[in-house]
């Protein structure tokens, strides 16, 4: 199963928790289609990192994809060529869900390779950099993966983040430049060594809960004074993909979760953010499907 396929099937329980609030989510995210198909960034261009989350977020409502559209806006980006990582990465998953064997797919991943790092075989957003990141990793494989594929030298991919890996908190940092461990990077990792079928350290559970907020959500790593939805929605899908048990934590999660929430239908991604947009609105459904459990 591809990486984006199992978080949506956690993402699509998300509407046990919303009931009828569903149709403002639904609402909210058709809100920022743009006349060229794609869905709009936080100034409202269309641009493919937004739209693939708008993509996740109607797929997660289990409502109709405006897929004619889409796919005129897509047919729009051609290969990718000369798009940075994340774009390249986000065309190819916007494509899993349209048309997975589109005549542009094998183009947009070869223009991925261009960004493996030759050092340790990783990816890494950086086009410059030596060495892979988790971040770079995670999009990378999880592209290949929506196409029922997967990267060539995977073993490479797997020395490329145990490289990133602290033996001693079981905890993984985002690449070798900023050595700190920190909850995307690890939530990356973890779903990433399930899929290559690699062993998870045995005390990384207990340090993603470490991060766990005394006003519920999580915080990107221990100590960080602010938990946010991104950090919220990736540490519960990692507890959850090691089997950890999260009643002990769904009311105050819960609670948190409805503090970012609006009656517009979308998330604020933290408590100090004043935009909503689409990216949060998906993690928002993510930690709820997984609070529903």
């Amino acid at each position: 199963m591809s990486i984006r396929l199992e978080m949506l099937q956690v993402a699509r329980l998300a509407t046990k928790v919303l009931g009828e609030s569903a149709a403002l989510v639904e609402s909210f995210v058709r809100s920022k289609q743009n006349a060229d198909g794609g869905f709009s960034d936080r100034d409202g261009h269309s641009d493919l990192y937004y739209t693939s989350f708008a993509i996740d977020a109607l797929t997660a409502l289990q409502v109709e994809l405006p897929t004619e559209a889409l796919r005129g806006y897509l047919e729009t980006q051609g290969t990718g060529e000369g798009f940075d990582f994340v774009h390249l990465c986000c065309l190819a998953r916007c494509w899993s869900a349209i048309e997975r064997n589109h005549a542009s797919v094998p183009g947009t991943l070869a223009n991925i390779e261009k960004f493996r790092t030759a050092s340790d075989g990783g990816y890494n957003q950086s086009p410059d950099a030596e060495t892979g990141s988790a971040y770079g990793a995670f999009l990378a494989y999880g592209a290949y993966s929506d196409h029922l594929l997967t990267p060539p030298e995977t073993e490479r991919l797997s020395g490329s983040l145990s490289a990133l890996l602290d033996d001693e908190e079981g905890a993984w940092a985002n690449d070798r430049e900023i050595p700190v461990s920190n909850v995307p990077a690890t939530a990356a990792a973890v779903t990433l060594y399930r899929n290559l079928r690699l062993p998870v350290p045995g005390n990384t559970a207990e340090w993603i809960l470490g991060c766990l907020h005394e006003q519920g959500g999580f915080t990107p790593f221990p100590g960080a004074p602010m938990p946010d939805l991104l950090s919220t929605g990736v540490a519960l899908h990692a507890l959850d993909g090691l089997q950890i048990p999260l009643q002990g934590i769904r009311e105050i999660c819960l609670d948190f979760i409805d503090t970012l929430w609006t009656a517009e239908g979308g998330f604020f991604g933290t408590w100090d953010d004043e935009l909503l947009d689409l990216e949060y609105t998906y993690y928002g459904l993510l930690a709820l499907g997984h609070l529903s459990l």
